[in-house]
């Protein structure tokens, strides 16, 4: 095991734990016979197989470019995050009907102290493990080891609800509260689980991360060099743990592809040594034309034709635009 890639070592721990977890979990329902503990057993369920899922996706995106998969195969941890989300959210409608059922015809609870000690213990575990996976997907740029960690969240919080119901049911003897907290539990579960869909959704889509190409903007506005005139068309994509990102500068056009050379190399690696990932940067050199004097100070330009006016600063909302900027028209 401690030879695995850490992530890796991370997730197959995830899958341990669930599956540790999860006879505990039914042990203390047999004992209880409570509707809520059955609850949260079964939506344990979800964490193994969503962790066994995860475990596999982890690996698949730590294998290199080929043919087939030019970007790599990061993607996969978003298809496991929405994976897990989609089960989490089936599991949420079963637990919210079976609920219903449940208050329509209420039973007893048995050894309530017990199931109380017993999930009790079960929060504990998920809620560490959750937090070792969580701190490792952000450091380590993984979606799944993230959403997995959530999910760990998500079920500790699961736990601790259907013990304070036991709890509420030792001391009114109403086992109405039993049910009632396995109808909040359904709807909570569902609610997660439709977030966890939608952040998979958004990275499967390659919907913009504002805060990245913010950061990258941010950047080039504070290093920008007299030859970098113009930045449009910038776009950022991640592809789980790596970044692609690709944009368009205007140069001055009477360059030698040296000189232009020179210049994209400096851009990538500005843009590569802000980020802890890999980051892949394609820049498209374009020629300037007369229109960008007014806001090009390149020092003794021999072809300018229009005194230097203001600088246009880069923001977010002009570099995403496919369209350069200006302030004067081509006389």
């Amino acid at each position: 095991m401690f030879s695995l890639p850490l992530k890796t070592r991370f997730a197959l721990l995830s899958l341990v734990v669930s599956v540790l977890l999860i006879g505990i979990k039914f042990y203390a329902w047999l004992l209880t016979r409570s509707q809520a503990v059955l609850t949260d057993a079964l939506e344990s369920i979800i964490n193994v197989v969503a962790s066994a899922f995860a475990l596999y996706s982890i690996y698949l995106a730590s294998l290199p470019r080929d043919e087939n998969h030019p970007y790599g195969h990061g993607k996969i941890e978003y298809l496991s995050v929405g994976f897990e989300g989609g089960l989490i959210l089936m599991a949420g409608v079963y637990i919210f009907y079976s609920a219903l059922q449940s208050l329509l015809h209420p039973h007893a609870i048995e050894r309530p102290d017990w199931g109380m000690a017993l999930l009790f213990a079960t929060a504990l575990v998920n809620l560490g493990t959750g937090f070792l996976l969580v701190r490792a997907g952000r450091e380590h740029h993984s979606p799944t080891l993230v959403g997995d960690g959530q999910h760990l969240y998500l079920d500790a919080v699961s736990t601790l609800v259907s013990c304070v119901a036991l709890l509420l049911v030792v001391f009114t003897g109403n086992v109405l509260y039993d049910s009632l907290a396995a109808l909040v539990l359904g709807v909570f579960i569902v609610v997660n689980g439709y977030r966890m869909v939608r952040r998979s959704v958004s990275g499967l889509m390659d919907e913009a991360d504002t805060a990245t190409v913010q950061h990258v903007v941010a950047e080039l506005q504070e290093h920008r060099e007299p030859a970098w005139i113009d930045v449009h068309n910038l776009r950022v994509v991640r592809y789980g743990a790596n970044m692609h990102i690709d944009c368009h500068v205007t140069m001055p056009y009477y360059f030698s592809l040296e000189q232009t050379h020179d210049q994209v190399h400096r851009i990538e690696e500005l843009v590569d040594q802000e980020f802890d990932v890999q980051v892949e940067m394609f820049v498209h050199a374009d020629p300037c034309n007369f229109s960008a004097c007014s806001h090009c100070h390149m020092p003794d330009c021999p072809v300018r034709q229009h005194a230097f006016s203001q600088e246009i600063p880069w923001t977010l909302a002009n570099v995403v635009k496919n369209e350069r900027h200006q302030l004067v028209e081509v006389e």
